[in-house]
This record gives structure tokens, sequence and C-alpha cells, in this order.
């Protein structure tokens, strides 16, 4: 890995999804490396793992094969050695009840997947030069789910 690369891994089973991704990560001015878990299972395996770098953030897709995003999540939260990963959960979904569900076990943003290149771009730019020590300090419901203005 570059050093100072910010690390991401991105857990989607959509293989559109993680190129899309991917090609908005090439185009942004941050240093990054990014890696992709292709379900629920491959995610944890992953993460369990000592022997593999933890990620410094985590976009998580709530509808995945073998283990959902909200499965994961719990996982996640509940596992001393990856409480403190920042997680975005990235989804198609705009339901109430998956927003209010992953906000209070703990993901730190809440994302619709855009439709749109350019939007994706804006997005994961954001979500990336955060400060998330300031942003996990007062994490309220308010700010938790992220829209583009």
């Amino acid at each position: 890995m570059q050093k100072n690369a910010l690390h991401i891994l991105l857990a989607d089973d959509d293989e559109d999804d993680r190129l899309f991704f991917k090609d908005a990560f090439e185009e942004i001015k941050i240093q990054t490396k990014v890696e992709f878990a292709h379900d629920g299972m491959q995610l944890m395996d992953h993460l369990m793992n000592p022997e593999n770098a933890l990620p410094d953030i985590l976009f998580l897709d709530l509808n995945m094969p073998k283990k959902t995003g909200k499965e994961c999540l719990i996982e996640i939260k509940k596992t001393e050695r990856l409480k403190d990963i920042i997680i975005a959960i990235y989804s198609t979904s705009s339901s109430e009840e998956d927003i209010e569900d992953t906000f209070i076990q703990g993901a730190n943003i809440y994302i619709k997947k855009p439709s749109d290149f350019n939007n994706l771009k804006k997005i994961i730019n954001e979500v990336v030069t955060v400060n998330w020590h300031y942003h996990t300090s007062g994490l309220n419901r308010d700010n938790f789910l992220l829209r583009l203005k």
C-alpha cells in the first residue's frame, strides 16, 4: 500500500456498482487504496483476519448475499478490534427503517447510492475529506444522512 494513502474497503455484491465506485475513486484527487468484498461473509472473513490491515473507511451495502450489511454492521460494532472503523452505509435503500436501524447500530453516515457518476464523485470526496474524529464526537440523526446540496 502506498504510504499515507487512505485505505477504503467497499462491500457490495453488485459488480457494476463496484466498478462505478472504483472509477470514481480514480478520478478524485485524494491518494487512496481501494479494496472490495463481494458479499457479507467475504467482508467479515477479511476483517477478522489479523493479517489484513483494517480500512480507514468501510463503505457497506445493506443488501448482500450470505450476510447482510446490517448483520455485518452489528458484528463489526461488537468486535473490539473492528468497532472503531468508520462505516459509511452505501445503499440503494432510502427506507427510514434502514436509516434509523443503521444509525442506532453505530454506522457513521448513510449514503443513498447515486445513479449519476458526478454525484458519486462529489459524495466520495465529501466522505473522505470529513474530519471523522470531530464528526464521530458529535454524531446525531441530523448529520447522519448525507444529502447533496
